[in-house]
């Protein structure tokens, strides 16, 4: 296998300020997929936290971040051991709201990474799924 990349594109019925909220705000960020302490802001740290367990779940360092057009960030999770990935947003106005495009690289490679490679596929396709549903569903007062 060479140069595994997960890219997806969705299409969400929000501007893009609000869909660059849901991808740097902790509150926000809770809703579809893990909370961290802090907003991602270019130069900073980020840990991420299980909704449920409350487990330090993913870390990393945001490299850029221009709102609301582009976010860059490294990813670690616990399964991958010391390997670091690099996670990137790009989001563009289209009539009705936002496409949100994600390019999630520098998997780990080989036969024997294929799981984790299948595991982060499944896992951003429900993530998907929860920020739709966050942004295109009203929530309770």
């Amino acid at each position: 296998m060479t140069d595994a990349i997960l890219r997806k594109t969705i299409y969400l019925r929000a501007d893009p300020d609000t869909v660059w909220a849901y991808l740097t705000q902790p509150d926000r960020l809770g809703e579809w997929f893990h909370k961290p302490e802090r907003p991602l802001t270019q130069g900073n740290r980020f840990e991420m936290f299980g909704r449920d367990s409350g487990d330090l779940l993913i870390w990393g360092d945001v490299r850029e971040a221009r709102a609301p057009d582009y976010l860059e960030y490294t990813f670690t999770v616990k399964p991958m051991g010391d390997a670091v990935s690099v996670v990137k947003w790009r989001l563009a106005p289209v009539e009705g709201g936002t496409q949100l495009t994600l390019e999630h690289e520098g998997l780990p490679q080989g036969a024997e990474a294929f799981d984790m490679i299948l595991a982060l596929d499944k896992g951003w396709d429900g993530h998907f799924a929860e920020m739709r549903a966050a942004l295109h569903e009203p929530q309770p007062a």
